[in-house]
């Protein structure tokens, strides 16, 4: 799994913020240590971000061959975004990109980085999150993208 850190700025239009809980990319088999979440949320001093600003997180999935694009869809669907509400993870949208059926993008929002750490790590040892990893495997490769919204962006 890869999980490139980047830091974007954005105006995100039209959406609008349904809570939610989803899936993180649970490791089948143990990985290094991901580096600490950057900087993410209220109170940064960036040109053009909105202080009051959640953390949004941009994640894209690609299914890796062999695997079924179908069963990650229902595993989001059936399972995951009941577990992204338990563990008070804010689900901005989902996506299905039309020239690439093999992948899955949403983005998340939270209060916070400490607060996106808190609820991923409590998210990935609930025992039905690895309950629902094993029962609907699939192998994905993570891209996530942390993001602020802009000062003129409608959705902070």
């Amino acid at each position: 799994m890869n999980g490139r850190l980047i830091y974007l700025t954005i105006a995100l239009l039209g959406s609008t913020g349904v809570a939610a809980s989803h899936e993180s990319p649970a490791p089948q088999h143990t990985l290094p240590a991901r580096p600490a979440t950057p900087p993410c949320g209220p109170g940064l001093d960036l040109k053009n971000v909105a202080r009051d600003s959640r953390c949004f997180e941009l994640r894209i999935y690609t299914v890796a061959s062999g695997s079924s694009a179908d069963v990650l869809h229902a595993r989001f669907r059936e399972r995951t975004i009941a577990l992204f509400r338990k563990h008070g993870m804010t689900i901005v949208g989902f996506w299905q990109p039309v020239a690439r059926l093999d992948q899955l993008v949403y983005i998340l929002a939270y209060r916070d980085a400490a607060a996106r750490d808190s609820a991923w790590a409590s998210f990935n040892a609930d025992p039905e999150w690895v309950k629902t990893r094993t029962e609907m495997q699939v192998s994905v490769d993570v891209d996530n993208t942390f993001m602020v919204a802009t000062n003129y962006s409608p959705l902070k």
